[in-house]
């Protein structure tokens, strides 16, 4: 499908919002902007791409960033199966080889580095030139939640998903988690209103689905792979910090791990944010 140049990213900084066929029928939407090494970012459990405008803007001065949104989620396909972060894993894949993408900064915001893992897990790291993780645990669930950097404990998460479940829409839930966990400072009407509509194109059905598949999957092989292997970048949020980094720095001590604002912090706090990202670049 050739390039179209669609809604706000596109007229803020000229991005062009471009489709790629990952699988019979299904097709990814991503942003490109930009020339020079790559940047992938994928966007985390629900929400669009356009998260990033921050990142798009700044970093495409000397890279070629990339910003994607997985299947069922903003303007790429939703399909009836494939919704959990095995198939879009392998999404990945298909995507960075239908681009021929190589040396790339993998960026996964939440959910986003579950694929991002996911991508090391299937294709290993000839493509790989580094890698971030924007606030998630390798392991969401944790027999040792004291010691542990987990989402929550059993019943917190057994909540969660019962209250998606119940209510029969995301958008209380999005709404609540903004307000409570993303941003730190007060949000203005428009504000609110513009992060929860970046949810709310995943129908119920997928995100409860995506939800439970996150929580109980595994990526801490990928991440001592990476730790190993390749410059790795944790950025936490402040509220977790005290968990999260020492358990990160405990298990993986090669990996760089930065604290910064709430879940959403790229976005709330995109100058520190990048300072963060652009250094490690830089050094990688």
């Amino acid at each position: 499908m050739s390039a179209t140049v669609i809604h706000d990213v596109s007229r803020h900084i000229g991005a062009l919002g471009r489709f790629v066929e990952v699988s019979p029928g299904v097709e990814l939407h991503y942003w490109d902007v930009g020339q020079g090494p790559p940047l992938l970012f994928v966007t985390g459990w629900t929400f669009t791409a356009d998260v990033f405008i921050h990142q798009l803007a700044e970093f495409s001065k000397d890279h070629r960033v990339i910003a994607l949104e997985p299947r069922s989620q903003g303007l790429s396909t939703t399909t009836a199966g494939g919704n959990e972060y095995a198939t879009h894993a392998a999404d990945l894949k298909a995507f960075i080889e239908a681009l021929d993408l190589t040396d790339i900064v993998l960026i996964g915001w939440s959910a986003g580095a579950a694929e991002t893992w996911g991508y090391v897990r299937l294709a290993g790291l000839d493509r790989v030139k580094a890698h971030v993780c924007i606030d998630l645990s390798p392991k969401c669930l944790s027999d040792d939640e004291k010691t542990d950097w987990v989402e929550g404990s059993l019943a917190d998460i057994s909540g969660a998903v019962m209250t998606m479940a119940s209510r029969g829409t995301l958008r209380d839930f999005v709404r609540w988690y903004t307000e409570s966990v993303m941003v730190q400072r007060e949000l203005a009407a428009d504000e609110l209103d513009w992060i929860v509509a970046q949810s709310a194109t995943t129908p119920d059905w997928v995100a409860l689905s995506l939800y439970a598949y996150l929580m109980f999957a595994d990526y801490r092989p990928e991440a001592s792979l990476l730790d190993a292997q390749r410059p790795s970048l944790f950025v936490v949020a402040e509220h977790w910090a005290d968990k999260a980094r020492p358990y990160l720095e405990r298990n993986w001590p090669h990996s760089q791990v930065e604290v910064l604002g709430g879940h959403m912090m790229f976005w709330e706090h995109p100058e520190a944010f990048n300072a963060i990202l652009r250094r490690f670049v830089a050094a990688a």
